[in-house]
């Protein structure tokens, strides 16, 4: 699953995700029918916009595959706020669930599902900076 924001600004990122996939072995499915998660709207308040659009990603996600996206944020929402979204509405529940189980951010797929560790990458000197974003600061306090 590309991201939006991927889709637009850093098609590298999918690019290099699906290189890294196929490398080790794996088939990519790429439906024409995907599009944003829905994390915009939800995070802007439009719940019932981000509904929609959830199931929306339900539809063209259906199936038995995992889903591995480049970004953790999208997989959250996919994996935790698709499930709260659709609470109310038990069809949709259990296909949000559904889908939440088989969606996996693209580094805990790796390593976690794969048990990859080692995707060939060139270690070069650099430097490398960190930032929790507001919801994290003060995460386990």
């Amino acid at each position: 699953m590309i991201t939006c924001l991927g889709d637009c600004i850093r098609p590298e990122a999918g690019k290099a995700t699906v290189r890294i996939l196929r490398r080790l072995g794996h088939e990519i499915d790429f439906p024409e029918g995907q599009t944003c998660c829905g994390q915009p709207m939800f995070n802007s308040g439009y719940a019932s916009l981000a509904r929609e659009q959830a199931k929306h990603t339900i539809r063209v996600f259906e199936g038995q595959q995992a889903v591995v996206v480049p970004s953790g944020s999208c997989a959250a929402m996919v994996k935790v706020e698709y499930p709260h979204l659709l609470e109310g509405d038990t069809e949709w529940h259990q296909r949000s669930i559904d889908l939440a189980q088989r969606t996996f951010e693209f580094s805990d797929f790796l390593v976690n599902q794969l048990k990859v560790v080692d995707v060939g990458a060139l270690q070069r000197e650099s430097c490398v900076s960190f930032r929790l974003s507001p919801a994290d600061a003060g995460a386990g306090e």
